[in-house]
């Protein structure tokens, strides 16, 4: 597999990924495979998961599509 070399990564941006590694049980080096994996994956999927867990926090709140927000902000003109 192949190998990938990042140098000068900010101290505090490290530490961060360190700690977030730490707290998910993981190494530096898988929590970077993992970030580089997501990076590298398909937006629109990330995004659509990422808005179904943001829905599923919200229940009981009304989850309009934004383009039914936009025919009404346009419609009150």
């Amino acid at each position: 597999m192949p190998q990938v070399l990042i140098r000068n990564v900010d101290d505090s941006v490290l530490a961060t990924l360190r700690a977030r590694a730490a707290a998910r049980g993981l190494s530096l080096e898988a929590e970077l495979r993992e970030v580089l994996s997501r990076a590298a994956g398909h937006p629109r999927a990330d995004l659509a998961e990422e808005f179904a867990a943001v829905r599923a926090r919200t229940p009981g709140k009304s989850h309009r599509p934004a383009e039914d927000l936009v025919r009404d902000s346009r419609d009150e003109r």
